[in-house]
Parts: structure tokens; sequence; C-alpha cells
């Protein structure tokens, strides 16, 4: 292979990302982060790209332990994509310098905007909206594509100075109070105990009980499970019951099913 891209993603925009680069590029695998499991990461490719979404202004904790386990290799080309709603902030920054610190360069770093997902905020945008952000994504995504074949070293893209400095210090502030903040999730009276929210979420987050979800508090925050429960059943707090839901209209429930899949 001449690209390997690692991806993490809960509402699909991650997940879509990575397949409009990977056909972009060709010869490309795409590698869900939940089916890396616990051992050293070093692929054979010549190109490493990892693409996740921003959480609370960051790189998601099950992302920084990904990255934590990868091997240093100065022959390879390692870049990114940073999925955000308009509000990369200096997530890219902090992924180069995570990376510097197990001795690997970050050659390039970019941010694509796409629909909000954080539904206690806003429901979903309107589809004329969304298409708009689709289609300005995949221009982007093309730029990019062509910036790897080149094998271009740019900085990493970043948010306005005042993101960086407030935004940044909000994640830093927040991190570690993330796990716990789905005891807001709850499930109401249109639960059926299908278990779709169990085998979606990412972190391995939410258990089954009289077919019930049962959030287990090593939350990630990407609402997955509220997003793809087909009854609209699950809610946070007590203000999304009549807000739109929103998943990627391109990327279906097998599609994400996928890539929890291997669970280690």
């Amino acid at each position: 292979m001449e690209t390997t891209i690692y991806y993490y993603t809960g509402t699909g925009n991650s997940l879509w990302t990575a397949k409009k680069l990977s056909a972009a590029l060709n010869n490309t695998e795409l590698i869900p982060v939940t089916a890396s499991g616990s051992a050293p990461i070093n692929p054979d490719s010549k190109n490493v790209g990892f693409i996740f979404p921003v959480h609370i202004w960051g790189i998601p904790s099950r992302v920084v332990d990904f990255l934590n386990r990868l091997e240093a290799d100065p022959a390879k080309y390692y870049f990114a994509i940073a999925v955000n709603a308009g509000q990369v902030a200096a997530t890219l920054i902090q992924l180069k310098n995570l990376l510097r610190e197990r001795n690997i360069k970050l050659s390039s770093g970019f941010s694509v905007s796409m629909p909000s997902n954080y539904i206690p905020w806003g429901g979903a945008i309107a589809q004329e909206k969304q298409q708009k952000k689709f289609d300005d994504a995949l221009d982007k995504i093309g730029r990019i594509a062509s910036s790897i074949r080149a094998g271009d070293v740019k900085t990493p893209e970043k948010g306005a100075a005042w993101q960086n400095i407030f935004l940044s210090a909000m994640y830093r502030l927040s991190r570690s109070h993330v796990p716990q903040m789905d005891k807001s999730f709850w499930a109401d009276e249109k639960c059926t105990g299908c278990g779709i929210c169990e085998k979606i979420c990412p972190a391995q987050n939410i258990l089954l009980s009289d077919e019930k979800p049962v959030w287990q508090h090593h939350c990630e925050q990407c609402f997955a499970c509220l997003q793809w429960c087909p009854e609209e059943a699950i809610q946070y707090g007590r203000s999304t019951a009549k807000k739109k839901r929103y998943h990627h209209p391109e990327i279906t429930l097998k599609d994400m099913l996928s890539c929890v899949s291997v669970k280690k």
C-alpha cells in the first residue's frame, strides 16, 4: 500500500472524509482506530494519515491513546485531517506536539469543516446547508490529496488566535471530565432495546441492562449513540427530544458497525 489512513468516527463525518480521500489517492488502506488493538503501530506504507473529529476543541482521548502507540519512522510522510464544525482551534498543533514527543514529524495537517453533531447546542442544520459543507469539503479533500501526492510539508492549519488560546484552554480543563459527561444521557419510552447504541459506541461505553442502555463513564462525547438510535429514543439532558438528528447521509449503519466490529 502507498498510504495507510487510520480514522476515528462517531457519526460518520470522519469516515466519509477518509473514504473520499482514499478514493482520490488510490492504493490506500483504511483502518479504524478502534480495530488497532494494543500493540505498537508501524504500517508498511510510505504515507500514514490520521483522520478524526475534533472533540471539545482537541483530540479525542481514544485517538491520543492510539497515537501514543505509534513507532517513529523518519522515512514516512505523516499527515492528518481534523474534522470539525468550524472551530478546529489548535487541535492540529496539539497533534504535531504529541507526535514530536515520539520523534515523529507531522508533515501536514488539514482542517475540514462538516455539519456539527453536537446536538446540545443545536439540531441538524438544513439539508441544503449540509450539502454546501459537503461540496466545500470535497473540494478541499481534492487539494489535500494533491498535497499528499506531492509530499508537501506544511504548517498545520489552526483556528483564529482566540480559538487557539481560549478554546484550547477549555479542552485542557474539560478533558479529564469528559468520561463522566455521559451522566446526561438517558433513554426515553421509545427505546426498543435494539442494542444499536451498544454496538456502535466506539468507546465501548454502553451496556444493555433489562434492554435499556447504561453508560459506563468512559464516554468520548461523540454522540454516536444518540445520533444513530433508529427510534430517536436516546436523549442528552432535557433539551434534545425535539431536535433533528444528524449523521452523515452517505454513511450507513453497516459502515459504522464495521468500524467497531473489532473490539480490544
